[in-house]
């Protein structure tokens, strides 16, 4: 293999006396910077000869502050992006100026200004603007964005205010007592007072559209009021309520807040359990107990090494079970399953009992559980009872020797694969070879194996189903690891044809993706698209279909305005023979009165070829930013506000609708009411919806009463005939059963097969005759249709696999596309048939997502459901997003979020905010913001750094808001990043300082090749202990890196890193946050302003069964979205990304570094133990650049080693030492400074 060369480049330069400069790099090539400026300079190559690569260079003003930034010809057409930094007389940066796109000037400084912004954006404000308090804190008062309708003066700024409680505020304050039972905190039922003037700090939001929030937080800085104003007197309050340790034990919800005061400010019991979240600790500071509103209690059990050992909920608790989870010596997921207990108390007595509680990994099966082999040993752990049912098990380091292994593969596309001989320099040793995941309600398993190159990267995987077949996939990666071409074998059952996809992808000089080819068996290729970017690196144009790429079937443009927002998708006011066209605005609405300038949609056009027709959705919001009506409009024809499917909602002080109104076109052309919905809720919990309507076409009349489980799952709706509805242990729906007819004689039944990781395989409808049987195997949907009372069921047959822009049919052979709107619903299915293109199926949905009753004029195939945000419809008219099932009709989901805790001031029932048109809840558990990155396939405006991955659905945003209700500005760090080629270096003026004084000074590095001005080393060679013993070892993505042994880690060692790494991290770190695949624990979930107490947060998956990294490092077979796939550096996560979490949470590990470890399985550790390497360890990258500035200064020398270390050992750490560090890592972060 060739090794790739990595040089620093220093050079003195003409500058003022105060210090002299140089030049960072990674290069091989001549300079042409100028040479009369400060800069640094970086390079990433892209390839292995360094012909295609990243080039960023940043130029300093004469106090090392930076004052240029350019990403060297990055853009399509060759051209720099270039940043101009400016500041106020103070030396303030109160304005951020677009990115502009100029003639490459090879590394020289750029003449640009805001005036050249300005013109390139054809604005007079290309730049967001802050205006700051005329004191030392230089507080923000107001924020300007980018465009003349965000300017200053415009009316349509975000807007702080920083006072102190008066009276008139009325906050309430909540006393309790707190005492111990069982080493367990116990917190009375508060009493309720009013704070005092002046003892609260009052802090102000509003936004661009005049919506305020309020936050006020006490003395120890802890937030203990969210205010949302609706009006001059009513406002929805949020509070949160601590013990005398900091510990967050309630949450009251706005809508327990009304009857709080209603009743002379007397909390009851019944209030508390009803709405409110309620947590006690233990005396080591975990959370043992916790209630959300509308569930029972749930309870966890840990370990003496504080891992998560035990959960249960109150479905659980009735049965006697917990969901247990085992770990190896390294603080790995072993295996997991369900076992017999009793109390919490007496199960984490049983637990503290056991000083390691590590399984051992045995070379023979020692155990055997619903029909499975294990290679542990577990006795010595917990717990040691009677095991109901085993559900997971994962392995590492070495694969086991179980009779169904497939052969080893020798080498996958020509390359050799990693193997498990742990005496060689490498191997397999650290990484995750192999997961079993059962099915949960039978016993049959799905056996996954992962193999990886000689570089760690995952290249290929080895699914044997449930069924007995399999789905074997194979990847090619380039230098940079992003995909050319994958294969993906498959077949039903072990005796069934393989059927085999083939994918090619091709990309441009900075990795952006130009080209998708799909290929079925030996049939001809598909060319399923061809992008094409603009300057601003945004997807311009895409062409679908077709297998020439001459003569695509359709071509697709897209717009964007000045805040990187979509605009157009086609132009629906001039399709110019294109089938679907659409427009999004935003403060531009044709009626000024329902402009919207923070984000949220004030309307939508749309035409299609079908009936040529502009429609448009006119959407009205309250101050709390929830969708209010949904206005229907055909403005084109004689009476353009004919109301034909509007949708008028109104909420309770939780966003649980109360009222819901629909119309729909009726058959004497007029508007009809189809739903009148009256809500009526116990709680969050709807207990009856009745329809005043009485119309067919609607929600039924009903009004019957609707039950729930303990864990607050619906478990009926009689008004649909649905009688009985079962739930497994996550919570998802196994058996539905309907009952229609006089007395409910005729039954149909709905069974789910589900795998212990929450996957769906199977499906069977049972309709009054006949049965309809659904496999759903590694993106390959099987089915049959049988009826007859007497008729034999056959097999399912394979009818679809989805592809990147709608899926192939293998019953007609042929690639059916969809247009998309930018929430992903599904809007026009089309074929090629013969010479043209035929019109599937077009789908029109109201704001919640009902489907309009007369939208589909062609039939559609029958066997694709997938709809409303590309989800599969069931028979009870439910959407499957995965965790939960969502009913339109009611605009509300059935069962409780999982990650309830992560926006209190909701119902735990809501969908999307209640703002379905802007946001969307992709797996049923966090809801996106999809300004934030929603159907868009390019990059949005400041996203132009680290192009070095696919760049398929990210449209980053320059704002979004945050729980308070403030508008927080993303950083600008690339999105992309799937293919994971690293980054470019970005300098604080501070460590530029340092870094310049250092070179200048005549400094050297331990362990590199210093001559003719270069400093040199090498990787690709690993150290002779990789893989091994305690080491951990990092590629660096542009080859094989080095390792390291830790001992200790210094409790400071993550400060060095933390506002530093904040401007590095590039597009590979951030791609698993951004997609939100991390998977989390159902069971438990930490206080949203207090400290975390443990890492069960992150690597889990749901219910704290799979371990994520198991899963999410299965290669698989790479049929979503361009193929999708994180590239390596992705699988660490960035050391900024934790770091600057920790910051914002004021040097604890609170929430948002929280959200940041989760995102990533191992995370926390990898970000951990890459900061230590940076400060402690001498390794080529990280160490020795640490040690070699402590020549300039302890402090500058570990801020450097630190930041780079962090950087590049968050890589290292996170893929190979997360599992390894996890409950370690917590364990010091969470230690105190002195």
């Amino acid at each position: 293999m060739k090794n790739n060369i990595n040089i620093i480049h220093t050079g003195r330069l003409k500058v003022k006396k105060y210090f002299s400069a140089f030049a960072l790099a990674l290069s091989l090539s001549a300079f042409a910077q100028t040479m009369t400026e400060n800069y640094v300079y970086s390079k990433v190559s892209l390839s292995e000869d360094g012909s295609k690569k990243s080039e960023t260079i940043q130029y300093f003003d004469g106090l090392g502050r930076p004052k240029q930034t350019i990403q060297v010809k990055s853009t399509p057409l060759g051209q720099d992006i270039v940043m101009p930094v400016t500041y106020d007389q103070l030396g303030r940066q109160t304005r951020s100026i677009l990115p502009v796109p100029m003639a490459t000037s090879n590394l020289g400084i750029q003449n640009v200004s805001e005036a050249t912004a300005n013109t390139y954006y054809g604005v007079p404000n290309a730049y967001s603007e802050q205006k700051l308090e005329a004191s030392p804190l230089a507080r923000v008062l107001e924020t300007a964005s980018p465009g003349s309708e965000w300017a200053m003066n415009s009316g349509h700024t975000r807007k702080a205010t920083y006072e102190v409680n008066k009276t008139p505020d009325k906050v309430k304050k909540f006393s309790f007592t707190n005492s111990w039972v069982n080493a367990t905190t116990i917190s009375s039922v508060p009493t309720v007072s009013l704070y005092n003037e002046k003892v609260l700090v009052k802090t102000s939001a509003t936004d661009e559209d005049g919506n305020k929030s309020i936050e006020f937080t006490n003395g120890l800085g802890q937030t203990v009021l969210v205010r949302k104003v609706i009006t001059a007197t009513e406002n929805v309050d949020t509070y949160y309520l601590y013990n005398d340790y900091g510990q967050l034990v309630y949450v009251i919800s706005p809508k327990a807040e009304a009857p709080i005061t209603s009743n002379n400010n007397i909390i009851t019991q019944q209030i508390l359990d009803d709405l409110c979240y309620q947590y006690k600790y233990d005396n080591k500071g975990r959370l043992v107990e916790k209630k959300v509103p509308g569930k029972g209690w749930e309870y966890m059990i840990y370990d003496r090494q504080n891992r998560l050992v035990g959960s249960q909920d109150a479905e659980l608790k009735k049965k006697g079970q917990w969901l247990y989870t085992k770990y190896d010596q390294f603080g790995r997921v072993a295996f997991t399953g369900i076992s017999a207990g009793g109390s919490r108390i007496s199960e984490q007595d049983l637990a503290n009992n056991f000083v390691y509680n590590n399984v051992k990994r045995t070379n023979f099966p020692f155990f055997n559980r619903e029909g499975m082999d294990v290679f542990y040993d577990p006795d010595q752990t917990y717990p040691n009872v009677v095991w109901v049912k085993l559900l997971s098990v994962n392995y590492y380091d070495t694969y086991p020797g179980y009779s169904f292994n497939p052969p080893f593969p020798s080498a996958i596309f020509g390359k050799p694969v990693l193997k498990d001989d742990l005496s060689g320099n490498v191997s397999t040793r650290t990484l995750p070879v192999m997961s079993l995941v059962k099915n949960i309600e039978d016993d049959n398993w799905t056996k996954n194996y992962n193999y990886y190159d000689t570089k760690g990267r995952s290249v290929g995987g080895y699914s044997i189903n449930h069924l007995g077949g399999s789905t074997r996939t194979e990847s090619e990666l380039d230098f940079a690891g992003v995909p050319l071409q994958t294969k993906a074998y498959h077949k039903r059952l072990n005796t069934d044809t393989e059927r085999v996809i083939t994918q090619t992808f091709t990309y441009d000089n900075q990795n952006r993706l130009l080209t998708h080819t799909h290929q079925v068996d030996s049939n001809t290729p598909e060319i399923l698209t061809q992008n094409k970017y603009n300057e601003l690196s945004q997807l311009q144009s895409k062409k679908v279909g077709g297998t020439s790429a001459a003569s695509p079937l359709q071509t697709v443009d897209y717009t964007y305005n000045i805040r990187g927002w979509i605009t157009k998708i086609n132009d629906p006011a001039n399709l110019n023979g294109k089938l679907f066209g659409y427009e999004i605005k935003y403060q531009n609405s044709t009626n000024p009165y329902y402009a919207r300038f923070s984000g949220n949609i004030s309307e939508i056009d749309w035409k299609t070829s079908v009936d040529d027709l502009l429609k448009r959705y006119i959407y009205a919001y309250d101050p709390l930013n929830r969708l209010t009506a949904g206005y229907y409009q055909e403005p084109t024809t004689s009476v353009p506000i004919n109301h034909f499917y509007n949708e008028e909602i109104a909420y309770d002080l939780n966003g649980n609708i109360t009222r819901l109104q629909r119309n729909m076109k009726g058959s004497n052309n007029s508007s009809e009411y189809i739903d009148n919905i009256f809500y009526t809720y116990s709680g969050n919990r709807l207990i009856s919806a009745s329809d005043a309507a009485q119309n067919y076409n609607g929600y039924p009349a009903g009004g019957k009463l609707i039950d729930y489980d303990d864990n607050g799952n619906m478990i009926n709706q009689k008004d649909k005939n649905i009688s009985a509805i079962q739930y497994n242990y996550l919570n998802l729906p196994y058996s539905i059963k309907i009952s229609e007819g006089k007395q409910g004689i005729i039954t149909k039944d709905i069974q789910y097969t589900y795998r212990a990781d929450g996957v769906k395989v199977a499906k069977k409808y049972t309709p009054f005759l006949g049965n309809i049987e659904t496999n759903y195997l590694d993106g390959f949907q099987y089915d049959n249709k049988e009826t007859g009372e007497t008729s034999q069921p056959l097999p399912p047959s394979l009818k679809f696999v989805s592809t990147s822009e709608g899926y192939y049919n293998f019953e007609n052979n042929k690639y059916i596309y969809n247009y998309t709107d930018h929430l992903g619903n599904v809007r026009v299915s089309y074929f090629k048939n013969g010479s043209g293109l035929e019109v599937l199926e077009e789908s029109n949905y109201y704001p919640f997502g009902l489907k309009h009753g007369i939208s589909n004029p062609s039939v559609g195939n029958p066997s694709y459901n997938y709809k409303y945000n590309g989800k599969e419809l069931q028979e009870t008219g439910m959407y499957d997003y995965g965790a939960r099932m969502y009913m339109p009709d009611l605009g509300r989901w059935g069962v409780i979020d999982p990650l309830a805790e992560a926006s209190r001031r909701f119902t735990p029932y809501h969908y999307g905010n209640n703002n379905p048109i802007r946001f969307t809840d992709p797996d049923g558990r966090l809801t996106v913001d999809n300004l934030q990155g929603g159907y868009t396939p390019g990059s949005a405006v400041m996203d132009f750094f680290n192009r070095n991955g696919l760049t398929d659905e990210r449209n980053m945003p320059l704002f979004y808001r945050n729980e308070g209700g403030a508008m927080i500005r993303t950083e600008a760090l690339g999105k992309d990043g799937e293919g994971g080629g690293g980054g470019s270096f970005t300098f604080t003026g501070k460590d530029a300082v340092s870094v310049f004084n250092y070179f200048n000074n005549g400094g050297s590095m331990s362990g590199l090749s210093f001559g003719d001005n270069d400093v040199t080393w090498w990787t690709g060679t690993p150290s002779l202990t990789a893989y091994s013993g305690a080491d951990i070892h990092g590629e660096i993505d542009l080859g094989i890196g080095y390792s390291a042994k830790f001992k200790e880690l210094p409790l400071d060692a993550y400060k060095n890193w933390a506002d530093w790494g904040a401007s590095t991290a590039g597009g590979g770190f951030k791609y698993l946050a951004d997609r939100r695949t991390s998977l989390y624990n159902s069971g438990y979930w930490i206080d949203n302003l207090g400290q975390m107490r443990n890492t069960a947060y992150a690597g889990r998956a749901r219910g704290s069964l799979i371990g994520l990294r198991s899963d999410y490092l299965r290669n698989t077979a790479m049929l979503g979205k361009y193929a999708k796939r994180a590239g390596y550096v992705g699988y660490g996560i960035s050391a900024a990304q934790i770091g600057y979490g920790m910051y914002k949470d004021g040097g604890k590990f609170g929430i948002k570094a929280q959200i940041a470890t989760a995102n990533v399985a191992g995370g926390m550790a990898g970000a951990a133990v890459g900061a230590w390497l940076g400060v402690k360890v001498l390794t080529p990258i990280g160490g020795a650049i640490g040690a070699a500035f402590a020549g300039v200064g302890a402090a500058p020398g570990a801020a450097i080693g630190g930041a780079i270390g962090g950087i590049v050992g968050g890589i290292v750490g996170g893929v190979y030492g997360g599992d390894y560090a996890e409950q370690w890592a917590s364990d010091i972060l969470n230690k105190p400074s002195y």
